[in-house]
């Protein structure tokens, strides 16, 4: 899975296990979210690209190196995915946030859009979609699908937790697209739920229903 990477990084797995506790309340299940998708961001990241500026230091004028061209975009799916951003805007403060808004059909499981705004010019930025959750994949897939039909090309993909089907569906849609996943989890139960999973990641992180 050339373009899948999967973290084994001690603080990512420690942070993710204590996720995983249904004893986590909201508030240290949100902090969590937010840090872990910054230590996701920090790989995920390595490759933005750098152009040389002139600096002036208490010393000497130098060249530097600095992020280069339009900054880039956090993309997150509503409503779960807004909890990883604050994680993105911490390692780059300018870049712009877009929103998607998915809802999952009760029946099929299948995602319709409800709504959709990403920063202009989109397809010059790095794109960083991120959602807590690749259950079936079904919003991530059409996440990726709108932001390509609106000129984006460089996308990355973050989720915290994934289960084999969504991350398989995923790859097989959009194999140009780089995937990034806190943990592979074992599969999804009948309802769609990924096992053994965090339980809803949206309601744990804004403590609604």
């Amino acid at each position: 899975m050339d373009n899948v990477t999967v973290f084994t990084h001690p603080l990512i797995q420690h942070k993710i296990s204590i996720l995983r506790d249904k004893r986590t309340g909201t508030n240290e299940f949100r902090a969590l979210i937010e840090e872990i998708a910054m230590l996701m961001g920090f790989e995920a990241l390595r490759d933005l690209p750098l152009q040389d500026v002139e600096v002036e230091t208490p010393i000497e004028t130098c060249m530097t190196p600095m992020i280069a061209g339009k900054k880039m975009a956090v993309v997150p799916i509503l409503r779960a995915g807004l909890g990883m951003v604050n994680g993105i805007l911490a390692l780059v403060p300018s870049a712009k946030v877009g929103h998607i808004g998915l809802y999952r059909d009760e029946v099929t499981h299948e995602p319709h859009e409800y709504y959709c705004k990403l920063p202009s010019p989109i397809e010059q930025r790095t794109i960083v979609v991120t959602d807590p959750m690749l259950a079936t994949g079904g919003s991530a897939v059409a996440a990726v699908d709108f932001i390509k039909q609106h000129g984006g090309r460089n996308i990355k993909f973050m989720a915290i937790i994934a289960a084999p089907e969504g991350l398989k569906r995923l790859r097989e849609a959009h194999p140009d697209i780089q995937i990034y996943i806190g943990h592979l989890d074992r599969q999804l139960n009948d309802n769609a739920y990924i096992c053994p999973g965090l339980g809803d990641a949206g309601d744990r992180i804004f403590g609604t229903k």
